[in-house]
């Protein structure tokens, strides 16, 4: 489809933007509410890393690094362990001991430490991965949800939650992942049911960072038509289609702080050092950063996407690390495609963002870097969001795409700011209304 097919229905939108902002800031003065509008369809949020929370439950198999550790062994109960405010920092080695994965060669999957299971909790609420901590809330789609809820959407009715375990990214075709291939069956359940209890309505998907990764894994391995049937509209916000150049500078032990710092990265406190599956899903791709592009450069060589692995070595990371990144992460990263529903690209931009680490001197990559900034989100840089116009938007099988930037508007604001918000819910708003249907533009 021709670039102007795609945006014909601009102007319509626009207009139903300002509408979306009018609703937020008058719905005590209207006569009804979106919940009881002819026509409404049930959102489905994902969110971004960090903000799903993780419970414990430790079996008898369970062997503890120090008998600190052994507390609930055994007990047969959910306990919490991401996000865990309450613990204290002595936890922190129980805490890497039981939130680390092993990769299983027989298997071919990851898997949590023997004895440990985990699960995400309150699957199918928003309430799963709203944070305990306020300061978080923004950053884990609460300021949506709240928005949601004023013009009457519900949680558990016509709202829903897909939390996801973060440490877990989407693994390439033949490839063993237990994990996500349960998050999928769940996911698609989910769906189903929000539809069928909506009176047959296809979803509106909505995912915020990492979660664009698992609704865009999700939809690509949905059969097509059901897809085509029971998803309406996904919304994906601030993910780019080939990573981004700060999660580099956190892998390194220089960096002074754990990948936490990263939305996509490791989930630790600082005194835990872990790598997992999500962090490498992440880290800048060739499909969005050239082949001679230097992202990392030391006094003896540069590393461009295409060097990722050399750059991994060079990082310390052990050879079975950068075997794993080569055989799963990299295959999905070059093949992403887009998920053959409507789809709405949300991200900001004119912020300063990490785009190259120099380090000049004979330290090389234990040294401090010298940061050099360019376009972006804050985290994602602007090659990665460009490439989602190629990627999904360029994508002859994608017919309706749209792609908004929103200037001066950082990673988070894309989902707690009012005017991104704004913009946000015009997306789905105009998505759930039964008199504007993308599918017929």
């Amino acid at each position: 489809m021709a670039m102007a097919t795609k945006l014909q229905w601009l102007p319509r939108l626009l207009l139903l933007t300002h509408s979306a902002f009018f609703l937020l800031s008058h719905t005590a003065a209207l006569p009804w509410t979106l919940d009881h509008a002819s026509g409404l369809h049930p959102v489905v949020l994902l969110p971004g890393s960090t903000c799903s929370q993780i419970e414990v439950r430790l079996t008898d198999a369970y062997e503890p690094p120090s008998p600190l550790c052994a507390g609930h062994k055994g007990d047969g109960q959910w306990h919490r362990l991401w996000k865990n405010a309450a613990a204290p920092d002595a936890d922190a080695p129980c805490f890497a001991d039981q939130f680390r994965l092993v990769y299983d060669d027989v298997a071919g999957d990851y898997r949590n430490a023997p004895g440990v299971e985990t699960r995400a909790v309150s699957f199918g609420s928003t309430r799963g991965f709203l944070a305990d901590d306020l300061a978080d809330k923004e950053l884990c789609m609460g300021k949506l949800v709240e928005a949601l809820e004023r013009v009457g959407y519900r949680d558990g009715e016509t709202l829903f939650g897909a939390p996801y375990d973060s440490r877990q990214a989407p693994a390439p075709p033949g490839k063993a992942n237990r994990e996500l291939s349960r998050f999928r069956r769940q996911l698609r359940e989910l769906v189903e049911r929000a539809s069928r209890t909506n009176g047959d309505k296809p979803v509106i998907l909505v995912s915020h960072s990492q979660g664009g990764y698992f609704a865009l894994d999700f939809l690509n391995r949905s059969p097509l038509p059901w897809r085509r049937r029971l998803v309406k509209h996904f919304v994906m916000a601030s993910t780019g289609a080939g990573g981004f150049v700060l999660l580099m500078q956190s892998l390194l032990p220089s960096s002074g702080s754990s990948t936490s710092a990263s939305p996509a990265g490791v989930l630790s406190p600082p005194q835990v050092r872990m790598i997992f599956p999500g962090t490498f899903s992440a880290l800048p791709s060739p499909v969005a950063f050239g082949d001679d592009t230097p992202l990392v450069v030391t006094a003896n060589r540069s590393y461009a996407a295409r060097d990722m692995p050399a750059f991994l070595a060079a990082a310390g990371l052990p050879p079975q690390a950068v075997w794993l990144y080569e055989t799963r992460a990299l295959p999905v990263a070059l093949s992403l495609g887009p998920p053959l529903v409507p789809m709405t690209c949300v991200n900001g931009g004119g912020v300063p963002t990490v785009e190259r680490l120099v380090y000049p001197g004979p330290g090389g990559l234990g040294a401090a870097p010298e940061v050099v900034y360019g376009d972006g989100d804050g985290v994602v840089n602007l090659a990665s969001i460009l490439a989602l116009d190629t990627v999904m938007g360029g994508d002859p099988r994608q017919e309706h795409y749209r792609s908004i930037r929103i200037a001066n508007m950082s990673h988070l604001g894309v989902v707690s700011d009012a005017l991104a918000l704004e913009r946000l819910l015009g997306e789905i708003f105009h998505a759930a209304t039964p008199a504007v249907d993308a599918r017929a533009m």
